[in-house]
């Protein structure tokens, strides 16, 4: 680091981060929802985000703590349909301002009614984390994953006979009087990738703290960190919570996305989905299970021009991959200059042959 950064504090370089930050996604926010760029292309920039933060999210409790969890659509839906319902009847008491008709109000009117839905959203599925977290977490590997299935599969059950947000067919609204109050269209690039921020934060911050250390010696023996007196139920716990907040969030940032909520947007699939992410980017790696979301949220987009042969070049790519790089794209290492280089030395290998060294005659016996 130069030594004129050095001179600044670092709580002083933490702001000016965040308002670089901040003033990049506001650009780019500007380009991606201009006249030009196209739905289609902005969709796939907002699910690339919102898969990041699920898939995120699920790496601190699948790879941290070396959990195994099926459960993670569950909390996802809990953020999606709380953030419908608040939004919609709450409308009159809370979210006034916002327009009835599902329409994006201007980024000035979006700030605090994003934050107070996402934020509620987060808090109800760390709730539900907390209640399934519980009793879950002193199991392990299959018991595990079997009992938050089952949750996933419960909450699904649960929705569907909510009659207050039409789980059994799809939520478009509510009615008031002679008019229907629809969600608001609040999710933006500003807000999808503010959220990837903030979930990157976190994630690095724990990785490399003393609680990630923690998190990891649970991961690698849990035996050992108990005999060390780390108290391993309460680390899955607090891993479980923060996954659960977070998943809620992405929850909520997919329901003021689209104009409809439906049961069968939060299946097994999508849960098998976000877990391929995890496992295909790398167990443990932040940087890694990014760059899957992203390759496996566009990979599809990329092959429709060979559409009818695109449910098979697709789970062909994924089985090659992992047959190449069976512990991942990163592995358990994050993107740096010292991984990059070695990529590259390793690669170069490949390509270029060694000169053999020249054969040392041996002493006359």
């Amino acid at each position: 680091m130069p030594d004129a950064i050095k001179i600044i504090p670092p709580f002083v370089r933490q702001l000016i981060a965040i308002f670089v930050i901040g003033a990049v996604l506001f650009a780019v926010n500007g380009v991606v929802e201009g006249p030009h760029f196209g739905q289609y292309r902005e969709s796939i920039l907002i699910f690339c985000g919102i898969n990041i933060v699920l898939a995120v999210a699920l790496n601190i409790v699948n790879g941290f703590t070396g959990q195994f969890s099926l459960g993670h659509i569950g909390f996802y839906a809990i953020g999606a349909y709380v953030t419908a319902a608040f939004a919609t009847y709450g409308h009159d008491r809370f979210f006034s301002g916002l327009p009835i008709d599902g329409s994006s109000p201007s980024i000035l009117h979006q700030i605090v009614p994003v934050f107070v839905l996402t934020t509620a959203a987060g808090l109800a599925a760390a709730v539900a984390g907390l209640v399934v977290g519980l009793p879950s977490l002193r199991l392990r590997g299959d018991y595990l994953a079997i009992i938050t299935l089952g949750f996933a599969q419960i909450i699904q059950v649960i929705i569907r006979n909510i009659k207050a947000v039409d789980g059994a067919t799809s939520f478009n609204g509510i009615a008031h009087g002679n008019t229907t109050i629809l969600t608001p269209h609040l999710t933006n690039f500003l807000w999808v990738y503010v959220a990837v921020a903030v979930i990157l934060w976190v994630a690095y911050a724990l990785r490399f703290s003393t609680h990630g250390l923690a998190f990891l010696a649970v991961r690698d023996d849990e035996i050992a960190a108990e005999s060390m007196g780390i108290n391993t139920t309460r680390y899955k716990v607090i891993a479980f919570l923060i996954s659960a907040y977070f998943t809620g969030v992405a929850g909520s940032l997919f329901a003021l996305y689209l104009p409809s909520l439906s049961n069968d947007q939060f299946s097994f699939v999508r849960s098998i989905d976000i877990l391929v992410m995890v496992v295909l980017g790398g167990l443990g790696s932040i940087s890694g299970v990014t760059l899957a979301a992203i390759l496996l949220t566009t990979l599809p987009e990329f092959l429709r021009s060979v559409d009818q042969y695109r449910l098979v070049i697709y789970p062909l790519l994924l089985i090659l991959l992992m047959l190449t790089r069976p512990q991942g794209i990163f592995g358990r290492d994050e993107m740096s200059k010292t991984w990059l280089m070695g990529q590259w030395k390793a690669i170069r290998g490949v390509f270029v042959r060694k000169k053999p060294s020249p054969s040392v005659p041996l002493p006359p016996s």
